[in-house]
């Protein structure tokens, strides 16, 4: 009786932390679902908040019950494969039919108000406010709504770019010396993140009525203007009304744009649009960009396969030096050459490109030169291949220290004994054995290296930049993307995706290619 009761015993004495598990689980997912949610919808992130729901109900039909059981432990990587990586693939492909960067990332109703509020100007008699910015999202970004405090009346109104001024109760402010301090369920932004957001503060207007809107005057006053814009919503027009002058939509290139009588675009703002195929036609129609694609994606196949190969070669000469058993003090020399590996990469990098400072940097004076490193195209290369060189050699050093040791002595020592010379037998017998065991590492080397950002950037940042283009002599795909994404002359995210999606399949096509060709060393026996 004993035996038969004690197994129903234990499965109810251990099922007691499963269910509080369960129960803890499925609480936090329902408190973090109802806590996120809001403020997605404020911020119109429909995407987001569909992954939200979906991930939630996942959760609670494969965790509320004791079945499904393979799905609780596939769910969790499942959805970060598909938030992490499927995901962000999906939205840069989207992105790359569009006209998405600086002036276009937002809707047409956005651009139009935009366009109005820059036209808001004071005049002399202008009613001014005591202004606090606050947000029920975050500080850096939003969204903003303003509190004004009128000086005369001591009323608080409140407004956004969507939404009018309005008096807002007493009871849900806090004003403190004539301005508000505390309100209730948002966040006040401080002098310091007020600044942050200047420029993008300057570019709010809150209507009053149709002629007049509020603007902010520096990072704590506000005040009343005219708008001299005004937009016709049923003839999708903006008239200027000091001078006349009416702006219609029309179409340059494949954007539309508010334009004038001329055809000519009036405005600098625009809206996000489907420009369907003409990112990539312009990627391999356009001369310009033709050629500094394929000059940049030339010098990152040089740059991807001589890392690799270099780094590769002085590791494996090394790993061989040492695995000799007749070396003394082989542990002290091996932990003295992965040295360089220990050091972080940012750091490394920004200290080599101190040394090729041509008038001060160690590399000039130790040898007594005066080079230009990073003023000719060519020097800029080989001093970024060889800043690699002395990053990447002892990760190949380990690996090849590692496999060495796999491939039995009796082998080179028959060799030998059949009248192979010592490089014969390395050549013949323990680089085909060792290429078995690192040739997927290589791949996954020249993966990593053909998308070396910050081998670039921290390096030379591209240059230089003979020609005054876009595109810098060192430049590989990734950072030329980033340079189109973020540069000087504005971002372009919706062309940097089109890029991004070529690089994205060139890389897949070549790691297919190296992943084949690894597949006939695996036939070396």
């Amino acid at each position: 009786m004993t035996s038969t009761h004690a197994p129903a015993h234990r499965t109810r004495s251990t099922s007691v932390p499963a269910v509080v598990t369960r129960v803890l689980v499925l609480g936090i997912t329902l408190a973090l679902t109802v806590f996120i949610a809001p403020v997605l919808i404020s911020q119109q992130s429909w995407m987001w908040l569909t992954v939200l729901l979906l991930a939630a109900a996942g959760i609670f039909v494969l965790y509320s019950t004791k079945r499904f059981v393979p799905g609780k432990y596939l769910f969790p990587g499942s959805v970060f494969l598909a938030v992490f990586l499927i995901l962000p693939i999906a939205l840069t492909v989207g992105y790359s039919f569009t006209n998405y960067g600086d002036g276009t990332r937002g809707t047409k109703e956005q651009a139009v108000g935009s366009i109005i509020a820059s036209s808001v100007q004071q005049s002399p008699d202008a009613p001014r406010y005591a202004m606090t910015v606050a947000t029920s999202g975050t500080a850096a970004e939003g969204p903003y709504e303003l509190f004004l405090v009128d000086p005369d009346a001591g009323t608080v109104l409140s407004g956004d770019a969507e939404n009018a001024l309005e008096e807002v109760p007493a009871g849900d402010v806090t004003v403190v010396d004539g301005r508000v301090t505390e309100v209730d369920g948002m966040t006040v932004l401080n002098a310091g993140e007020v600044n942050a957001i200047y420029n993008e503060l300057m570019e709010l207007a809150v209507p009053v009525d149709e002629s007049t809107a509020v603007r902010p005057l520096g990072v704590n006053q506000a005040f009343v203007g005219t708008t001299v814009l005004q937009y016709d919503e049923a003839a999708d027009a903006i008239t200027d009304t000091a001078t006349g002058e009416v702006y219609t939509v029309g179409v340059i290139g494949d954007e539309e744009y508010f334009v004038d009588s001329e055809g000519q675009r009036a405005f600098s703002q625009s809206w996000l649009q489907s420009v369907g195929i003409s990112n990539y036609e312009r990627l391999f129609t356009n001369p310009t960009v033709a050629n500094q694609f394929v000059s940049a994606f030339v010098w990152t196949l040089v740059f991807a396969a001589g890392s690799v190969l270099l780094t590769f070669a002085l590791g494996f000469a090394l790993a061989l030096i040492l695995n000799d058993q007749r070396l003394k003090g082989r542990r002290v020399y091996r932990s003295i050459l992965i040295m360089p590996y220990a050091i972080p990469g940012f750091i490394s990098l920004l200290v080599w490109s101190n040394f090729y400072n041509q008038e001060f940097g160690l590399i000039n004076q130790t040898l007594g030169l005066n080079l230009n490193w990073f003023g000719d195209p060519t020097l800029a290369q080989a001093a970024v291949l060889l800043t690699n060189l002395w990053m990447g050699f002892p990760y190949m050093f380990i690996v090849s220290t590692g496999a060495l040791q796999a491939i039995p002595d009796e082998l080179t020592e028959a060799a030998r004994m059949d009248g192979a010379s010592p490089l014969q037998a390395t050549s013949k017998i323990v680089l085909p054995l060792l290429l078995v065991a690192v040739a997927p590492l290589l791949v996954s080397s020249f993966a990593f290296n053909f998308n070396n950002f910050n081998a670039i950037e921290l390096l030379t940042g591209g240059g230089p930049f003979p020609d005054g283009s876009g595109r810098g002599s060192t430049d590989i795909l990734i950072s030329m993307v980033y340079r189109i994404a973020f540069g000087g002359s504005g971002a372009d995210f919706g062309f940097a995706s089109a890029v991004s999606v070529c690089l994205f399949i060139l890389t897949g096509v070549l790691a297919a290619i190296q992943f084949r060709f690894t597949n006939v060393l695996e036939d070396v026996n």
